[in-house]
């Protein structure tokens, strides 16, 4: 496409968290603590292990704290649902972030449950997925909120748009489905048995591809 464009999400992001380090003073002031979130790591899987660092970083660049909790592979479900509900207790915490996936001995759904929902910064409780099917205020998982972001800063309004998402997760694609059905836009999820889904691309005016698989969609040219 000769008219395309490549949208520079990391100047984006980093004029965010200038935003948000800006804002730390006035909660801080009000509140009397700075805010702080928790990051829980069960087990050594790199990639993880590396998120949960650069979310760290993060964090701490922004004048927030950040407090981390790496707990060992053979954590038992009682014990992590102990820590979640520790977290939820402390009042330093502001937002809970358990990485995922979990080693496979755990219950996810069980362990993002116990998470109170005005702490679920991956907006992953039915309560933040209730609120956001509801268009109530509420917690986001922050991958579709970030593609709204940039997609707004770059088109404007979206109102009346036809969006197209490739996906269908609960972290990524269903919300993405419902924060632009939240701007107007007139929303299709396209998925591995979807047909015709080259036909469907090449119609929308918005895409937005949240499926781990490479090629999925071929060439529209």
């Amino acid at each position: 496409m000769s008219d395309a464009t490549i949208i520079d999400g990391k100047a984006f992001a980093a004029g965010l968290r200038a935003r948000i380090a800006e804002a730390v003073p006035a909660f801080t002031m009000a509140t009397g603590r700075i805010p702080g979130l928790a990051v829980v790591l069960v087990g050594d899987d790199a990639a993880s292990a590396v998120y949960v660092a650069s979310k760290g970083k993060a964090t701490i660049a922004a004048g927030m704290a950040s407090f981390e909790h790496r707990l060992p592979a053979d954590t038992g479900q009682e014990d992590l649902i102990a820590l979640v509900r520790q977290l939820n207790a402390d009042e330093s915490v502001d937002g809970i972030l358990v990485q995922l996936p979990l080693p496979k001995h755990l219950d996810e759904q069980a362990v993002v449950d116990a998470i109170a929902p005005d702490k679920d910064v991956d907006g992953l409780t039915p309560i933040s997925t209730g609120r956001l099917a509801l268009g109530l205020p509420g917690l986001v998982p922050c991958t579709p909120l970030g593609s709204l972001m940039l997609l707004k800063d770059h088109i404007g309004d979206l109102s009346g748009k036809d969006a197209i998402v490739i996906g269908r997760s609960i972290l990524v694609g269903k919300p993405m489905a419902q924060l632009l059905l939240a701007e107007n836009c007139t929303v299709t999820i396209a998925h591995s048995r979807t047909r015709n889904l080259k036909e469907r691309v090449q119609q929308a005016d918005i895409v937005v591809a949240a499926v781990g698989r490479a090629e999925m969609v071929k060439g529209t040219g």
